[in-house]
């Protein structure tokens, strides 16, 4: 087998739910060894949430936490405990990385702190996930993925489309913006470890989820510092800047932003009347018009199946895609051939089809290689084989709650 990107790598994750799990995920999922600390008893936060096997709620029938742990070891450790810290800390000296999501003030109260563990490992690369920062007057808030895009400007933009712009301010589908601070988290880590390889020095990752979402946001938060203008969702309507057009059997949303967009369209919709109108020929007239202009889009896409029109549109070179449900994206050709659905079989759910890694790796590539760990699956192995306990220390350790 192929070596993996990361192999060799050793990532400690101290994490649980979306973000910081996201984050070791990926690079688990690029050949690092990861071992997922979880708390005894009751595990990671997402293992109580859906969607659940057959609609009913099980710690280890969770969705959200199958796909955010594969590829990775689990044990349980409470690092509150004495000797669940001197855990933590002999396995801090073999880890090349930390992943942690805790508030600043809840690692400084255990003593866990970049300052005191890069003691212990001066190569230590820590990166700590919060909402805000390690520091700033917002650093102890606690926040979620709903609050947070809404703090970092996105928010305020959704729904987007001049119809909604009265509406109150939406949260996004999903956990999409804890991914992508997770996904920021994961870039920001290899960068330090690429660091570490040319210098030998380990160092503290500061991850901001607000400030992740809103790098991801930068156009429109630019916007007002640079021209005192703010964005909203009161948008000039060119063939993209309405709400998606209606179709026989759903929506497509086209972006015929050029003039030989608007040509090539022209000609696809048949040269309409109306689209002869020569005020329709430039991008300022498609603003201005915009209203009059799409409703005469919807009344002809209405007529088509998205298939076509997609199709039909991207053959002629205009930018254009179908809006897709979960059914729909399963059954796409485009992945069926890439291969970006995968099955893993998992004790507790049977055979589970996830995604595959974010790219394609021609020299060190991706691979599922186990599921989701059960809750302290993997005690023994990183107990009594990494950090040599004996059977009987893990059942002491057991019972007085420490693991």
């Amino acid at each position: 087998m192929a070596d993996k990107a990361l192999e060799g790598v050793k990532v400690l994750e101290y994490a649980s739910f979306v973000t910081g799990p996201y984050c070791s995920k990926l690079l688990a999922d690029l050949g690092a060894e990861v071992i997922k600390i979880e708390r005894p008893g009751g595990g990671d936060e997402a293992r109580c949430r859906g969607p659940f096997l057959n609609d009913i709620p099980h710690p280890e029938r969770s969705g959200l936490f199958l796909y955010l742990n594969t590829n990775k070891l689990g044990i349980t450790l409470d690092p509150e405990t004495q000797t669940g810290k001197k855990i933590f800390l002999e396995l801090l000296k073999w880890a090349d990385i930390l992943i942690e999501d805790k508030p600043p003030r809840e690692m400084e109260g255990i003593g866990l702190t970049y300052d005191k563990l890069k003691e212990i490992n001066p190569q230590l690369i820590m990166t700590s996930i919060t909402p805000f920062g390690q520091f700033g007057p917002y650093q102890d808030y606690k926040a979620y993925n709903l609050n947070i895009p809404h703090g970092a400007g996105g928010g305020y933009l959704t729904p987007g489309g001049s119809p909604n712009a009265e509406r109150e301010p939406l949260k996004g589908g999903g956990f999409f913006d804890d991914h992508i601070a997770g996904l920021s988290a994961a870039t920001v880590t290899v960068i330090a470890f690429y660091h570490r390889i040319k210098t030998g020095s380990g160092q503290h990752v500061d991850v901001s989820k607000q400030e992740a979402l809103m790098a991801l946001n930068r156009t429109e938060i630019t916007n007002y510092p640079n021209m005192d203008t703010i964005a909203t969702r009161v948008v000039g309507s060119s063939a993209l800047g309405r709400r998606p057009p209606p179709c026989q059997n759903g929506y497509v949303q086209i972006a015929a932003l050029l003039d030989w967009h608007w040509v090539s369209f022209k000609e696809f919709m048949g040269n309409p009347r109306w689209a002869q109108d020569t005020k329709f020929d430039t991008l300022d007239g498609r603003s201005e018009y915009g209203n009059e202009m799409n409703d005469n889009i919807e009344e002809w896409t209405r007529g088509h199946t998205k298939e076509e029109i997609f199709h039909g549109l991207q053959g002629r070179g205009v930018p254009t895609a179908m809006i897709c449900n979960a059914a729909e994206v399963m059954s796409s050709p485009q992945y069926e051939e890439r291969g970006f659905f995968v099955e893993v079989e998992h004790p507790e759910m049977g055979k589970v089809v996830c995604p595959r890694g974010l790219g394609i790796l021609s020299r060190t590539p991706w691979a599922l290689e186990h599921p989701a760990p059960l809750l302290g699956q993997h005690n023994r192995e990183v107990y009594t084989r990494l950090l040599g306990y004996t059977r009987e220390d893990m059942v002491r350790m057991r019972e007085a709650g420490v693991i």
